[in-house]
């Protein structure tokens, strides 16, 4: 097999893989004025009309408010803000819901990591719906409790209207509880009937937790390419991932350990204590145009009186470091343990042991030298150190297949009417030859476990995130470099920045092609030249937006490759002539 061949179908695996963590492509989100970083608000308070009440119409019962007391009368919509060292939440006491949950470690264009991104007056984070997923989130005003610097609660009395023409009353309460140091909350739900109630059942559901419609970062279609959005659930203990394009639902029946939505870098899990009756994942476009990536959690029905559900939900890093620390009780102020909730991260599957062991060099080179994209120059020259002793033996290989070539084709046009006799005379001569034609693919094909497992490490790795690399031209490993914002944006691609990293890469890739390149390739058909001259050609364009990262370790590699080849080139050449003497 033709080295450039093989060089083509690695690229060509990697063009696929990067295709397929392409996920629905989303509007980018108008900000609603509980995201913008602000000082904590006190009691900023909205009149509202008291006097329509909010009645929520559901298939077989009704939502209403109960009758007004006089607490009720006076009450306004409000605001409260509860920091930690890490997160900063704004809650509104309409619904008792969150209207804002910042990540203050994490930022994005200057402003702190939004994960309750797309949040509107009508689809808020944390919302409570009773009934299933179909029905509407409580918009009723709800007093506030607050607890602590760090808890805080609201309640409501709630009359249900059953199917069945009776009505029952109780208090709805919502308690936040959160913790220093850690990106989980704990969300409490107390039922609390009176002598009239017998618990709540709609279709075997209780109530309905709708997530934050969207998580951040915030991302563009057609630029953040790289960028999507993935639901997972945790069944019988295995995880489970749930590809949703643009405008897709699916409803999850199994029971499930937990479930999340995660982009690249950042996810939202979800842990109930609460049986739960179903999950619903959804991508559909809001009423407002805005996207989604939003799941619905149903409680099943309950009887009796009273009830008191604990939720936990994890908004924060996509990281190992933090989603293992509920696999450990003493790691986390839940005292949680195997949870299993790291099965949210990206995982080459079988390579994974690969990926942590080149994970774990690269973390040392980056204690030596604190600097990513050196670390990944180090770690890219130490594979091609490893991988040296594989290239040679498919140069040597490539120079025994051209010594052969005439030879075969002697055989080819000899039997070229009988396949059949062509391959056993082809057969014989390779055993007379002592030649063996996967010697020339197998070193090659032994590489991809490798070039996979660094793809997936260099395209997803955390740390890469923010990391400068050289001030003014790569200032985040994780986006594309950028030379100068394009003053226009360009059509069809739909660039904005004028990028240099891609065109090294594609340099190096055409000389890489003309230097590894046989000279009977070089006089072949025409299918050799475009794969050697439009293939580059075709990556730039796939590539333009790729983290530069990525495209460091594959222009990089490219460049150890090809001295390795002119290395090699010279070894074969006194080789050959060491021969002709002899």
């Amino acid at each position: 097999m033709e080295k450039n061949t093989v060089i083509a179908i690695v690229l060509s695996s990697l063009v696929i893989i990067g295709a397929f963590t392409v996920q629905s492509i989303l509007f980018p989100p108008e900000p609603f004025p509980g995201n913008l970083p602000a000082e904590p608000a006190q009691a900023a308070s909205v009149p509202v009309n008291e006097t329509a009440p909010v009645t929520a119409e559901l298939p077989g019962f009704v939502v209403q408010d109960a009758p007004a007391t006089v607490s009720d009368t006076g009450l306004r919509e409000e605001r409260r803000v509860i920091e930690t060292d890490l997160l900063r939440v704004e809650f509104t006491n309409r619904g008792g819901d969150i209207i804002s949950y910042q990540l203050k470690d994490h930022s994005n264009g200057g402003r702190f990591i939004e994960m309750a991104d797309n949040v509107t007056e009508r689809n808020r984070a944390f919302s409570i719906q009773l009934g299933d997923a179909e029905g509407f989130p409580l918009d009723q005003l709800f007093h506030i409790h607050e607890i602590s610097p760090n808890a805080i609660g609201f309640y409501r009395e709630t009359t249900v209207k059953n199917s069945d023409g009776t009505t029952s009353t109780f208090t709805l309460a919502k308690q936040y509880t959160f913790y220093p140091g850690d990106y989980m909350f704990k969300l409490d739900v107390i039922i609390d009937g009176k002598e009239n109630m017998n618990g709540l059942q709609f279709n075997q559901a209780a109530y309905t937790i709708r997530t934050s419609p969207q998580i951040g970062p915030e991302w563009h279609p057609g630029q953040d390419r790289y960028e999507y959005r993935k639901f997972f659930h945790q069944a019988n203990g295995k995880k489970r991932t749930n590809n949703l394009k643009e405008n897709q639902t699916k409803v999850i029946q199994e029971k499930m350990a937990w479930a999340g939505v995660a982009g690249k870098y950042f996810t939202l899990v979800a842990l109930p204590e609460a049986p739960v009756a179903n999950a619903f994942f959804t991508t559909r476009t809001a009423a407002d145009g805005r996207n989604t990536a939003q799941m619905f959690l149903t409680r099943n029905a309950f009887t009796g009186s009273r009830i008191t559900d604990t939720w936990r939900f994890y908004l924060g890093p996509r990281t190992e470091k933090q989603l293992n620390r509920y696999n450990i009780a003493m790691n986390n102020a839940h005292g949680l343990s195997e949870t299993g909730i790291d099965g949210v991260l990206e995982s080459s599957g079988i390579l994974g042991p690969l990926e942590i062991l080149l994970k774990w060099l690269m973390e040392l080179f980056y204690s030596v030298i604190p600097n990513w994209g050196v670390s990944i120059i180090l770690l890219t020259i130490l594979m091609r150190l490893v991988l040296f002793p594989l290239t040679k033996k498919s140069s040597e290989s490539t120079l025994k297949m051209q010594e052969l070539q005439p030879k075969i084709k002697e055989i080819q046009d000899k039997y070229k009417g009988n396949p059949q006799k062509m391959n056993e005379e082809m057969a014989k001569f390779y055993q007379t030859a002592g030649y063996n034609p996967l010697s020339g693919c197998l070193p090659l094909l032994i590489q991809f476990p490798l070039i996979f497992a660094m793809y997936n490490l260099f395209n997803n790795y955390f740390e890469f995130r923010g990391a400068m690399f050289i001030p003014g031209w790569i200032p985040d490993l994780s986006q594309g470099d950028s030379v100068m914002l394009l003053p226009f944006t360009v059509p069809f691609v739909g660039w904005t920045d004028l990028r240099l990293l891609p065109v090294i890469y594609v340099i190096s890739q055409l000389i890489f092609g003309k230097v590894t390149q046989t000279p009977a390739a070089a006089q072949s058909n025409a299918s050799m030249k475009m794969m050697m001259y439009g293939m580059p050609l075709f990556f730039f364009f796939m590539f333009y937006n790729a983290p530069s990262g990525l495209l460091l370790y594959w222009t990089f590699s490219n460049l150890l490759t090809m001295v390795q080849q002119i290395i090699i080139n010279k070894m074969m050449h006194s080789k050959k002539q060491a021969l002709k003497k002899a």
